[in-house]
């Protein structure tokens, strides 16, 4: 069920990394981002990769090529993100667009896709391969905000890998800016959906008024010393696969009487339980779920489609550790229920308002759990001429984040990953509580608890 991140033996023939500009001359001016971008909690790089297979049809076409020149034209209808970000007054991200380009490097790489096997998923151990850290280029403020690898195989497929600064867009802003680079790639000289910037559409009120709760951005208290702030360098990482069998077995401990609930609902509530109990947080400490839950397509919420910026609140559910542990299932999925349902309108403004009031605080803390809902994101359908990606999406997992996404694994079962990080004790233990949760057997009933 767990898969390992152990190295694949193989080499990667890397040219010097340059800079990929619009290709006609873009507007010289600053656009600021919204106050739900700029939050401190998506100061970070989104890492994505995309494994396309050879296609015959596209003997002679060179996949570097194409692609960096479809970016170029790309770039000018989404020249921000050739830009630079800058801070201003109460820390305010703003886009300076200098037109100075994404950076590219153009690989290649002595295995097939077959070679790579198992490492086509969610937590690639080569990945630091396919998508190489330039010095200098990782930062916030004045740094590239997205960086690109073409990788090509010897199969006559490639490797797509990126890193966005995730304070520009999210995961369906970033679809939408691929498709863009697809359609170019494939004759196109105008994206079918133009960009929108309109960030001020999620800016705060004024003046901001904080009108809700909102756990997610509480101040961890750290009691009894058990809420532990992970080291990045000092983590193992897995992708635990969910088929058929396992959503079974987990659904199987779900009473009637809790009614309908999704899959995701199911799998995140089952996680967070597993990683709670293999942290050993001690009873009387509060830990937290939360979900991201997008605006894009809700009734109520006034995006216009082409708006690509970041359109999701993170609402968090609360509970004692003890609580969540000794409970059975049906426990952590009513509280997952109860985050999601946080949604609404006067939640979003009320996160904006926070924002600028507090100055934009971080969920980033110990005791706190996100899982992301990406089963929908549309990136298994970017197709730059050679057809549709036999994996395409989130390449990893960060400390407290984690992500649901549709795999079909190798023995062609279709179900659902989700990749963690964790301490090497913490994971020995998460993986033997995962095992106990995914084995049929009888339903259990809910010890009587209030929320």
């Amino acid at each position: 069920m767990a898969s390992s991140s152990s190295p694949l033996v193989f080499s990667v023939k890397r040219c010097d990394p340059e800079f990929v500009r619009p290709t006609n001359p873009t507007p010289r001016e600053l656009k600021q981002l919204s106050d739900i971008d700029d939050q401190e909690g998506l100061r970070f790089q989104i890492p994505v990769i995309m494994f396309y297979p050879n296609n015959p049809l596209m003997k002679g076409k060179d996949p570097v090529k194409v692609i960096r020149e479809a970016l170029g034209k790309a770039l000018v209808y989404y020249y921000p993100f050739a830009g630079r970000l800058i801070e201003g007054d109460n820390r305010k991200l703003m886009v300076d667009c200098t037109g100075e380009g994404v950076l590219f490097i153009e690989a290649d790489a002595d295995t097939t896709l077959e070679n790579l096997g198992d490492a086509i998923q969610p937590m690639c151990p080569c990945f630091e391969e396919l998508l190489y850290d330039v010095p200098g280029s990782g930062g916030i403020l004045g740094s590239p905000v997205v960086l690109i690898q073409v990788t090509r195989l010897r199969c006559g497929g490639f490797i797509f890998a990126l890193r966005l600064n995730h304070t520009m867009s999210g995961i369906p802003g970033l679809v939408q800016f691929l498709n863009a680079i697809s359609e170019m790639a494939q004759g196109l000289s105008v994206p079918s959906l133009l960009p929108i910037w309109q960030r001020e559409l999620l800016n705060a009120r004024n003046p901001p008024r904080i009108t809700c709760i909102h756990h997610e951005y509480e101040e961890v208290t750290n009691t009894k010393g058990t809420l532990m702030a992970m080291d990045e360098n000092n983590l193992v990482h897995r992708s635990f696969f969910f088929g058929p069998k396992e959503i079974r077995a987990l659904r199987n401990r779900l009473p009637a009487s809790l009614g309908a609930s999704t899959t995701f609902e199911v799998l995140t509530a089952c996680v967070w339980r597993c990683r709670t109990i293999a942290f050993a947080v001690d009873p009387d400490e509060v830990v937290r779920i939360i979900c991201s839950i997008s605006m894009r397509g809700k009734r109520g919420f006034e995006l216009p489609p082409g708006y690509y910026g970041n359109a999701v609140v993170t609402p968090a559910s609360i509970t004692k550790a003890g609580m969540l542990c000794k409970n059975p299932l049906e426990y952590a999925v009513r509280l997952v229920k109860k985050a999601k349902a946080e949604m609404s309108q006067e939640y979003v403004k009320s996160v904006a308002d926070l924002m600028v009031i507090k100055g934009r605080p971080s969920f980033m803390h110990p005791g706190n759990y996100m899982v992301a809902d990406v089963t929908r994101d549309g990136s298994g359908e970017i197709d730059f001429g050679w057809g549709k990606p036999v994996y395409s999406g989130l390449a990893r997992a960060i400390s407290i984040i984690s992500f649901c996404a549709r795999f079909r694994n190798s023995k062609g079962e279709e179900g659902n990953v989700i990749p963690i990080c964790l301490p090497p004790p913490v994971m020995e233990r998460f993986e033997q509580e995962i095992k106990k949760m995914t084995k049929e057997e009888e339903p259990v009933r809910l010890i009587t608890s209030k929320l």
